[in-house]
């Protein structure tokens, strides 16, 4: 069976996508696929973010802030908005969320189990 993928998506994918989805491969495990994008990326992870995400003993210093493709949205099952309105696309059929931890810990419950 395969697992479901969760895309997580900002304008810079540097801040919150990136939290979200290293709370997601941290609760998650192996047994979702995670991804992040952002319709103008950085050109890294912010400091803060980073730091934050130490906090909670979770590792995101190694990550990178990637280019949202249309490929990645159809690819998701579920596709994780962090407010950025009109630069993040919208295609329908696709389950879309807004909020970061208490609504990763419910996809977490809801995918896999």
């Amino acid at each position: 069976m395969a697992r479901p993928t969760v895309l997580f998506v900002c304008v810079h994918n540097a801040g919150r996508s990136q939290m979200a989805a290293g709370y997601l491969a941290h609760l998650g495990g192996d047994r979702i696929e995670v991804l992040s994008a952002g319709s103008q990326p950085a050109d890294q992870v912010n400091s803060v973010a980073v730091a934050a995400m130490a906090e909670e003993g979770i590792d995101i210093a190694a990550e990178s802030p990637k280019l949202l493709t249309d490929s990645a949205v159809r690819e998701a099952d579920v596709v994780v908005t962090m407010g950025c309105g009109d630069e993040c696309p919208f295609f329908p059929g696709k389950r879309y969320e807004d909020e970061v931890r208490r609504r990763v810990e419910v996809l977490v419950a809801e995918l896999a189990p």
